[in-house]
């Protein structure tokens, strides 16, 4: 096996663990939304999230993490869309907020 070989399949293998991870990752911030969603009494729209950000930053003990920035769309009344966030520092939910909205 070459040196070539090797570093394919390593570049191989780290994508696959990446997105394993990154999988791992969005279904439980969209689990976290889902419940969050009913306790706050409006509805979940597309049952989806999506990364809108990604970057490093130092939690509390100063530890590198990677922070997240994830959407949602949810409605109250069934006719306005509105967007929600879930703030994510390493496997941590930080903050999760719902944009202004009106109620039923």
């Amino acid at each position: 096996m070459t040196l070539s070989t090797l570093t394919w399949l390593f570049a191989a293998g780290f994508a696959i663990w990446y997105w394993w991870r990154a999988k791992a990752i969005k279904d439980y911030v969209l689990a976290t939304a889902r419940d969050y969603c009913r306790r706050m009494d409006v509805l979940l729209l597309d049952d989806a999230v999506y990364l809108r950000g990604l970057w490093f930053k130092r939690d509390r003990q100063g530890r590198l993490r990677v922070w997240r920035r994830f959407m949602f769309d949810f409605t109250t009344t069934g006719e306005e869309r509105y967007l929600g966030r879930v703030i994510m520092l390493g496997q941590q939910v930080e903050h999760i907020e719902l944009e202004a909205h009106r109620f039923q």
